[in-house]
């Protein structure tokens, strides 16, 4: 047999027995699904141990291979960290069950009882890079939203993987719930998931969660639906009306406060008018963080004679996720300006306005094309956790048929359910 027969096999088997599995995690009790995520959180927390053991192999694995910082600052497990992937687990029990959750209700001329309700999506496949605490966050939220799900992680994160998705299955098998709920898949061959987006006929969602290359050959690859992001190119605009020492600290907290993901913004937009004085102010702080200001010639005349040090921006810049510390500046005549300028150069992820002006505001939230748009807050609070969903399984800048921060509700479609007293047609 060749080894591509028998990745397909392995695939298709893993397939199959999701959308079984997944028929049956569509009737399951919201207490049935609770109960096996208490029991993950005490097995994560019980053999935290072990995860830090086969976290080191992949880190030094990735190490030899000279991963971007960026990456391996996301592969990184610490004792902190795996205690809040625990503490999300429970999180994500304690928040409520949306399957059954009636939606619309109508009530015809003939008495046809027509109501919406909300119903899993079925089985859902995730492919990440890096993150290890995806493939608890996913397992969690696809659990409590009745789905079964299919992981397929990075080879810079096997082990990592691996380990976790072992004691998924002790909880599953601990609370009677089916097993293959959650799998994942043990080969880290890019066959597999050549395999894996030609299923449609046992998988019903693709969500990717990775660099833009991963997420493009899914989306052309892929047979089945994909939620995505391609990319994370947010913004802060500055307005004329900004307080000033909002604006420092929003600005500073969105560049530098974890610059690797995907929420961090990496272009600053500041109102001519008060560019002057604001602007020198930003810059110091982005730089007491280390921060690499690449700018345009109006922020370059400005910040060149404070003594602060620039690179000068190209067109591409302002285009571009660095996921590092660096940032590109400039300097705008108006919000529509900003408006126009981040819709041209921004990812549709997340922006936001500093401003005491209503008017400037409302057109900003209005104009700017994007997932989330904020109003003085950090573009760092685009998470599922920040947002009351539990751990997230994404972030979609789709517009069907979900879009932002994707929790549990996202994770379902719905149907309609109609009760009759014998109508005919």
């Amino acid at each position: 047999m060749k080894e591509t027969d028998s990745i397909h096999e392995l695939v298709e088997g893993i397939a199959r027995q999701a959308r079984a599995a997944a028929l049956q995690t569509a009737v399951l009790s919201t207490e049935q699904k609770n109960r096996a995520l208490n029991i993950l959180a005490d097995l994560i927390e019980e053999n935290a141990a072990l995860l830090l053991n086969e976290n080191a192999r992949d880190l030094s694995t990735a190490r030899s291979l000279e991963l971007a910082k960026p990456m391996i600052e996301r592969l990184t497990f610490t004792p902190e960290r795996i205690k809040a992937m625990a503490a999300g687990v429970r999180e994500v029990a304690a928040l409520p069950d949306p399957v059954g959750e009636e939606l619309e209700r109508t009530v015809r001329p003939n008495g046809l009882d027509i109501r919406k309700v909300r119903v899993p999506i079925g089985v859902i496949g995730i492919i990440y890079e890096s993150r290890p605490n995806v493939t608890v966050d996913c397992a969690v939220l696809c659990l409590k939203s009745g789905n079964a799900c299919i992981l397929r992680g990075g080879k810079e994160a096997i082990h990592s993987n691996l380990a976790l998705a072992e004691l998924i299955r002790q909880a599953l098998q601990k609370s009677g719930l089916p097993e293959h709920a959650v799998q994942i898949i043990p080969t880290t061959d890019r066959y597999a998931l050549n395999e894996l987006l030609k299923l449609s006929q046992y998988v019903h969602c693709i969500i990717p969660r990775g660099g833009e290359g991963l997420i493009r050959f899914i989306t052309e690859n892929s047979r089945i639906p994909v939620i995505k992001h391609f990319d994370g190119i947010c913004s802060v605009y500055v307005d004329k009306a900004a307080d000033p020492a909002m604006a420092v600290a929003v600005t500073v907290n969105a560049k530098t406060q974890r610059v690797s993901v995907c929420n961090a913004a990496e272009n600053l937009f500041i109102h001519r008018a008060c560019a002057p004085e604001l602007l020198p102010a930003i810059a110091r702080a982005l730089r007491e963080k280390d921060v690499e200001l690449r700018v345009d010639d109006r922020a370059a005349a400005i910040l060149e004679p404070a003594g602060i040090p620039t690179v000068p921006a190209t067109e591409d810049d302002y285009r571009t996720e660095y996921l590092d510390a660096i940032i590109a500046i400039k300097v705008v005549d108006s919000v529509e300006e900003a408006i126009t300028d981040i819709n041209q150069y921004g990812s549709g992820h997340s922006e936001s306005i500093i401003t005491a002006d209503a008017e400037a505001a409302r057109l900003f939230l209005a104009g700017v094309d994007a997932s989330t748009v904020y109003h003085n807050a950090s573009t760092r609070f685009t998470d599922g956790n920040e947002f009351g969903l539990g751990a997230e399984i994404g972030i979609s800048t789709d517009r069907l048929h979900a879009r932002g921060p994707m929790g549990l509700r996202e994770l379902c479609t719905y149907k309609y359910q109609v009760h009759g007293t014998g109508q005919i047609k």
